[in-house]
């Protein structure tokens, strides 16, 4: 099977142009449509339903910014941690949430912030009003997290035109060099993001 990528006639590049992209994937979702698969053998009509899966899902991924780059990498052999198979195999058999690296920068908030989240969850279980300063802490907490998920978004634009660069260039010490940052900070997004989930959720109770 082709890779998404070349289903589109597009090369590995993690800035696409979503206007071109639609317009392909409606051009070719036209020609798999099953009425033009009504009379011929059953064979055929199977055939055109997979092809016309994987287009949708080639488009689905390419469309989406952070899924793109994830695709990409995976064609690069690179699992990220949040998706890795020993991690999510470990959530399953202990009946746990699968846990995360801490990026090493956020050790000490990541630490404080799950205490006020810890606080926070025991005055809900015992029916108490929220500490005031907890919910202070909390608010401070969301800001600055949201600020930081914003700043990977940037950062991981200008890798991306470092990528698309260095495989125009055929350079591959410099996309190895934006592989391994891109996974890195696609590492810390992750962590990050949940975080503000955690805390979104904490102050919605």
């Amino acid at each position: 099977m082709p890779d998404y990528f070349t289903l589109f006639s597009l090369p590995q590049h993690l800035h696409v142009d979503l206007a071109a992209l639609e317009k392909t994937f409606y051009a070719q979702s036209r020609k798999l449509h099953p009425d033009r698969f009504a009379a011929k053998p059953a064979a055929e009509q199977q055939a055109a339903l997979a092809a016309s899966s994987q287009l949708n899902d080639a488009y689905r991924t390419l469309r989406d910014p952070i899924l793109r780059t994830e695709y990409l990498l995976s064609l690069q052999g690179i699992q990220l941690e949040e998706q890795s198979r020993a991690a999510t195999d470990l959530a399953k058999a202990t009946g746990t949430a699968k846990k995360q690296v801490a990026p090493p920068d956020l050790l000490e908030e990541a630490f404080e912030l799950n205490m006020a989240l810890e606080e926070m969850r025991e005055a809900v279980e015992s029916q108490a009003d929220p500490d005031p300063n907890v919910l202070t802490d909390l608010e401070t907490a969301r800001t600055k997290f949201t600020a930081m998920l914003a700043e990977t978004q940037q950062q991981l634009e200008s890798l991306w035109t470092q990528w698309d660069t260095a495989v125009d260039a055929d350079n591959d010490a410099a996309k190895e060099s934006a592989k391994q940052a891109m996974v890195a900070l696609l590492n810390r997004r992750s962590y990050i993001r949940n975080l503000v989930r955690d805390v979104n959720t904490a102050l919605d109770l």
